[in-house]
């Protein structure tokens, strides 16, 4: 099933049968990944005196009530409106969803009792492409990513002139295998969203923000898939809210081709 993008006078070729995703399903289960101090997510039957929304108990539905946050529970995308006081929604921030994207894999450096993501890591590793998207993939990459309890472990984060160079880069999208691009205990600063997004003042927003712009957290990029340039399909669900849970989905290129011919 492929299918031909054109895009900046190329047509790149992918086949949409063969999807890589890179997010991390949602369960009620301690196997769930949780930050921010949160409990798992819960999933239960509705209940109404006797009766049980679950076909295994007698009903002829399943019919579950979900209760997440989407920053502390799992793949969520958000804009914004995450650190700004006037309301923004992710469903209204973004309006497409396909772009090209680049993954890289960069193991953060030693600062102080931090480990964090530098400008100079961001800059080498893109050598000069500049997508739409980057997709950051942590070293070490464990499965434990996949079920950690990241809160009050201080994980590695961006610095805030990481964030910048990818801004100034004209990258929009931001995707990274972490709970937050910001350091777990920051006194409130939030200095690599504010860079990201553009953001100089929370409380009213500069003309010059950023409201097309996402960062997606806690993904999981197998070891198994390459570094190097991708098509995104970022999927989000149509939450008037922040954040949402998301569902990021990476295709391979098969092909790109610059020829002027196929456009007559």
């Amino acid at each position: 099933m492929k299918t031909t993008i054109y895009y900046k006078e190329k047509h790149i070729e992918i086949d949409l049968s063969k999807p890589i995703d890179i997010s991390i399903p949602l369960t009620n289960t301690d196997a769930n990944p949780i930050a921010w101090y949160l409990e798992k997510p819960e999933i239960e039957p509705v209940r109404f005196g006797d009766w049980v929304g679950k076909v295994s108990e007698g009903s002829s539905t399943n019919f579950n009530n979900i209760f997440f946050n989407p920053h502390g529970h799992g793949t969520h995308t958000e804009c914004l409106g995450h650190i700004t006081r006037e309301f923004y929604s992710i469903n209204q921030c973004l309006k497409r969803f396909f772009f090209t994207a680049e993954l890289i894999s960069i193991g953060p450096e030693s600062i102080g009792n931090d480990l964090a993501i530098t400008k100079t890591q961001i800059e080498r590793a893109l050598n000069g492409k500049t997508p739409e998207s980057i997709i950051i993939r942590t070293l070490p990459n464990s499965d434990s990513k996949k079920h950690k309890n990241y809160s009050k472990t201080n994980p590695p984060y961006l610095l805030e002139e990481a964030a910048t160079f990818i801004r100034e880069s004209g990258i929009k999208h931001l995707l990274i295998d972490l709970p937050s691009v910001d350091r777990e205990e920051d006194e409130g600063r939030l200095l690599a969203h504010k860079s990201f997004w553009n953001v100089k003042d929370v409380n009213n927003l500069n003309s010059d923000a950023r409201l097309d712009c996402t960062i997606t957290e806690m993904i999981f990029v197998d070891d198994n898939i390459r570094d190097g340039s991708y098509i995104l399909n970022l999927q989000i669900a149509s939450f008037e809210n922040d954040a949402s849970p998301s569902k990021p989905i990476l295709y391979s290129i098969m092909n790109v081709d610059t020829s002027e011919s196929e456009l007559a």
